[in-house]
């Protein structure tokens, strides 16, 4: 994914799944388009490692060490 959102949510007590379905729902009503996949910092995944290339909806959710935590990088997949 070369292009997508940052969202910001450090808030322990929001699950991921809770936190993904948020930045979804903002994603789609600013750009118009549906998100797919959304990366987040390998620690954020500690109590959900279902989601490791899992999904929260239809949003694929992936690890990525690049992602600082607390934050997710939202879009859609690069279909190269």
């Amino acid at each position: 994914m070369n292009v997508g959102m940052l969202w910001f949510d450090n808030d322990t007590r929001t699950a991921l799944t809770a936190k993904v379905n948020r930045a979804a729902d903002y994603y789609r009503q600013k750009y118009g388009l549906v998100p797919d996949l959304c990366l987040v910092h390998p620690s954020m995944l500690g109590e959900f490692p279902d989601l490791v290339e899992g999904c929260a909806g239809k949003v694929t959710v992936r690890p990525n060490r690049a992602i600082l935590p607390g934050h997710l990088w939202i879009g859609t997949e690069d279909k190269n």
